[in-house]
């Protein structure tokens, strides 16, 4: 039977399932009429489960709270990347209001699968069992590939559903190998019971586990050479859904796979460490260079994506607490970044159609001077370019890991970080210095623009006053690696 404590400790989960459950019946029996007021419904949700995270009923005299026979944790970790979370999804579901009604593919499926997707990775985000690890994967996982092929009359969008699915199985099935074997050698799938039972042991049997296991998460966060579905679902996914791909499950993701390895398979670290620094260079080197070549801005994207994976895990590398701490502090930044980038995307319809050119961008500071000032700061964040907040974000993570004695590795991420400049830099020279073509359709909705509004100012105020991020994310590293 399960106790009172489990429930208050996941009550920010149970809510989201209750309320979907609602969401399902009201899909159900209003049909179409019910997508945007469920849209609605789901960032109110999201809001209320915001706040359930921070309760002082939730947080018990240690910081933290077990739940479920110790399958689920509540810690400062959490709290932080699950509000990371739900901030991103409420953006995603703003940017999609408008863009479906005018694809004419407006479906109350949508908030569904989004909130069921947000369910899945904040059971990710608390796991602390191999089998609450891959129920919360999966029940992500599921969600995102019916959303890469949300567009029925788009080929594209079927075969980014398609190639998501199909690569995405194997790499569940790789997932379930390594985690099978794991629990062959250690006997058991509790994450602290796994810690104590594999420290110092390297049986080729664990390290093959080991292996799998990082190479299945590799797989969920696009990290280089597992990056082989993200170009293509980026660039075939609707625009909003791509939007959520390159934010809230990234963070999810990385966050269980820091989890992962620094709980369950700490023990056997110098297994994984050269897995971690081939996976980091890897991914710096591929999304820098690659990108250079791209004119699709959500392929240019999705290889953007690639190389910010890379410098994550270069924060990982780096170590514990300043690690953790440089890991958290980047995503946030990024995640709020990259929904602004978007957000702009689906600001600039060019005959009804959302472009997806980086030549349909010539001329945006002549025509739409707010949008291509928004699109600057956010490009100029997203390079690292100082004084913004993007900086700070790479600053940390290359500071971590010039502290842990992997200064190759920041020269590495610092070398790729220029390379990548290139591209944005690019865009924003289209933007101000070639002639504008033809104009622009009007602007959409207040629930793009507000994304727009809201992630250009939050970048520049966190700019002026890092101390808003910075304390939070150190206190949750603090937090995490005190329980480790």
């Amino acid at each position: 039977m399960v106790d009172l404590k489990s429930l208050v400790v996941a009550l920010p989960e149970i809510e989201l399932a209750v309320a979907n459950l609602l969401f399902l019946v009201a899909a159900a029996v209003f049909g179409r009429k019910a997508t945007r007021p469920l849209g609605a419904a789901a960032i109110l949700v999201f809001v209320v489960a915001g706040i359930s995270l921070f309760l002082p009923a939730r947080i018990g005299p240690e910081g933290f709270g077990a739940a479920f026979g110790n399958q689920f944790v509540d810690d400062g970790f959490a709290r932080f990347v699950k509000a990371v979370v739900l901030l991103a999804s409420s953006f995603s579901i703003l940017l999609s209001w408008d863009f479906f009604e005018k694809e004419g593919q407006a479906r109350p499926e949508y908030p569904v699968l989004i909130v069921f997707a947000v369910l899945g990775m904040m059971l990710m985000i608390s796991a602390n069992d191999l089998l609450s690890l891959y129920v919360g994967l999966e029940l992500q996982s599921l969600s995102l590939y019916v959303l890469a092929a949300f567009n029925r009359d788009d080929a594209k969008s079927g075969e980014a559903g398609v190639k998501y699915f199909v690569l995405g199985a194997m790499s569940s099935g790789i997932l379930l190998y390594g985690l099978s074997l794991l629990y062959g050698f250690a006997g058991s799938v509790d994450f602290d019971a796994l810690s104590k039972t594999l420290a110092g042991r390297g049986e080729p049997g664990i390290v093959v586990g080991v292996i799998f296991v990082c190479a299945a998460l590799a797989f969920k966060i696009a990290a280089a050479p597992f990056h082989m579905w993200a170009p293509d679902v980026y660039e075939g996914a609707p625009t909003p859904v791509t939007a959520f791909f390159a934010s809230a499950p990234k963070v999810a993701a990385l966050a269980l796979f820091i989890r992962f390895l620094f709980i369950p398979v700490s023990g056997v670290a110098d297994q994984w460490h050269e897995i971690l620094l081939f996976l980091s260079v890897a991914s710096m080197i591929w999304g820098a260079f690659a990108g250079l070549s791209q004119t699709n801005l959500k392929r240019l994207l999705a290889y953007s994506a690639i190389a910010n994976i890379g410098y994550l895990l270069v924060g990982v590398i780096g170590g514990r607490e300043d690690g953790v701490q440089a890991v958290l502090i980047y995503f946030a930044i990024y995640s709020l970044t990259t929904l602004g980038v978007f957000a702009v995307i689906l600001c600039l319809r060019r005959g009804g159609k959302v472009i997806e050119s980086m030549s349909d961008l010539q001329g945006l500071s002549k025509t739409n001077p707010l949008l291509a000032l928004a699109m600057a700061v956010l490009l100029f964040s997203l390079a690292g370019l100082p004084p913004l907040a993007g900086f700070l974000g790479k600053y940390f993570v290359f500071l971590a890991a010039v502290k842990s004695g992997y200064f190759e590795l920041a020269v590495t991420g610092v070398i790729a970080s220029v390379v990548a400049a290139f591209y944005y830099l690019r865009i924003v020279k289209v933007m101000y210095f070639d002639e504008p073509s033809t104009g622009f359709d009007p602007v959409p909705n207040w629930g793009v623009r507000a994304v727009v509004g809201v992630s250009s100012i939050a970048l520049v105020a966190l700019t002026v006053a890092p101390s808003l991020l910075v304390n939070g994310a150190v206190s949750a590293a603090r937090h995490f690696t005190g329980l480790i």
